[in-house]
């Protein structure tokens, strides 16, 4: 029997005045696991019972894991989802999960209650300060390992979103395994913005750093100079981000020098690949390294990482985590020799049950317990893993495989560049046509001929982008992570069909 929770409340049985939440605002895992008791009492009281799916809708706020913990302790099935979700993405979940409540934070409420009214299900709102005020659950309720504690939806890609189903024991098992990486203890002050939302910012964050007792600065919505301030007020010795966060940080105005962050021991990196160039830049500025992981949502966030009791290689993101298996196989499903790449699978404790109600998705992408990610990468000797890209992000110029990632890394090293991503677009002669997306940074003109030019001293000829378009800003999702789905490919066509014209 299991539940996340427990874990939690745990330090509040030995030290209720130790601090567990720490900014915006204080709160001890005394206070957290009474208002915890109050969710979990009013969610019973309105009829739900263990396993009845709930939808939760909030930012990074210290209201989040007071509801979610009560959440868990109920028993119930926990979704959470973007704050940004529109009407039709609320009701096409609450259709797919079959979710019986609806509970979201005030800002962020009127699409949550339009479509719990149209489905004619109860809509709770979450006021500052005060989730909710009933008769205490005095009890969590303990799952079996297998059931399913949490469904997370992903992205939609290739399709309407999936919802991942993480079990009681898959939450529990993500703690586990970053425990021994981190080492993080009661002494620690974990802090982040990344959204709880998402698994990387509550299965591998929220609920590690709870669970053993560390204390959990919050920032919503991200700033890089709120961002540094509060590791300098809270005298964070962790910190988590995404690397466009990492990015912003680095190129945010202060006069910030590593004494300033001398409580810092570790930086963690996730959601994405985090360019070489930026790893070194933010250990000269504020002398830390950033360690970077790599996990899905359904591995509940955790796959592998570059723990601080081995060898950290800059460019990799480490070696499996404790208890799970790394495999690169070909298209055949043969396993790789070190150094080829190839597609990437994991089997462990953090994988995910399988998709709701998506048995034939299920059965594709999980056989024998090993997940297929759709993610290209090698493994070194060591086991360190390195992930080139997405399998659906490659490009084939003329017959040669180019790697958006490894043309990203040598433009990142550009000193008037602050995004970029690499992308294929149709061509009639090649095949597909690289093309690179620029943000530039402050007080840099740049123009595709110079680019090229130095892009070419440092890379293949058929790997140099030849289209090029400048933007202020690339998109991102949820997390900061760069969309490269929602590029304007005909914007790009066009400057490819200009280019063409004028030579």
């Amino acid at each position: 029997m299991v539940n996340i929770v427990s874990r939690v409340w745990a330090h509040a049985d030995a030290e209720p005045d130790r601090v567990a939440l720490r900014s915006p605002r204080t709160i001890t895992f005394g206070q957290l696991r009474e208002t915890n008791r109050r969710v979990a009492g009013a969610v019973r009281a309105a009829g739900l019972q263990p396993l009845d799916r709930v939808l939760f809708i909030a930012p990074t706020i210290p209201e989040f894991p007071e509801v979610y913990y009560g959440l868990h302790a109920a028993g119930v099935t926990v979704t959470t989802m973007n704050v940004m979700s529109t009407v039709p993405e609320i009701e096409y979940v609450l259709d797919d999960s079959g979710a019986t409540l609806v509970i979201a934070w005030h800002e962020c409420a009127d699409a949550a209650r339009t479509a719990a009214e149209q489905r004619g299900l109860p809509f709770w709102e979450v006021e500052p300060g005060a989730p909710f005020d009933a008769e205490p659950l005095e009890q969590a309720h303990e799952h079996d390992p297998d059931d399913t504690a949490i469904i997370l939806y992903t992205s939609g890609t290739t399709g309407r979103p999936k919802g991942a189903e993480l079990t009681a024991n898959n939450l529990v098992a993500t703690v586990d395994s970053f425990q021994p990486v981190l080492e993080l203890s009661g002494d620690d002050r974990f802090g982040t913005a990344l959204p709880l939302f998402h698994v990387f910012g509550q299965a591998v964050c929220m609920n590690t750093a709870l669970a053993v007792g560390s204390s959990f600065s919050l920032l919503s919505p991200f700033d890089p100079v709120k961002m540094l301030d509060m590791v300098k007020t809270d005298r964070l010795t962790s910190l988590s981000g995404v690397p466009t966060m990492w990015n912003a940080m680095l190129h945010a105005e202060g006069d910030y020098s590593p004494e300033d962050f001398a409580s810092l021991r570790m930086a963690t990196s996730g959601g994405a690949s985090l360019p070489v160039e930026v790893i070194r830049a933010f250990t000269e500025r504020f002398g830390c390294s950033v360690l970077e992981g790599y996990g899905l949502t359904e591995t509940t966030g955790a796959a592998t990482f570059n723990d601080l009791n081995r060898e950290q290689r800059i460019g990799t993101t480490g070696p499996a985590l404790p208890g799970t298996v790394v495999e690169v196989r070909d298209a055949t499903g043969a396993v790789l020799a070190p150094g080829e790449v190839g597609e990437v699978f994991i089997k462990g404790p953090t994988v995910m049950k399988g998709y709701w109600n998506r048995p034939e998705a299920t059965a594709s992408e999980l056989v024998d317990g090993w997940l297929k990610t759709g993610d290209l990468g090698s493994l070194d000797d060591d086991g360190y893993l390195t992930i080139v890209d997405r399998v659906k992000d490659l490009v084939i110029r003329g017959g040669y495989n180019v790697y958006p990632r490894e043309v990203e890394e040598v433009l990142y090293e550009h000193p008037g560049i602050v995004e970029v991503a690499v992308v294929g677009i149709p061509d009639e002669h090649y095949g597909e046509e690289i093309a690179a997306v620029i943000a530039a940074a402050p007080g840099h003109e740049l123009n595709g001929e110079e680019l090229r030019a130095w892009a070419k001293e440092r890379l293949s000829a058929y790997k140099v982008p030849r289209i090029y378009s400048f933007v202020d800003a690339l998109p991102k999702g949820a997390t900061g992570k760069i969309q490269k789905r929602a590029i304007d490919k005909d914007r790009l066509l066009e400057i490819a069909r200009t280019a063409a014209r004028a030579r």
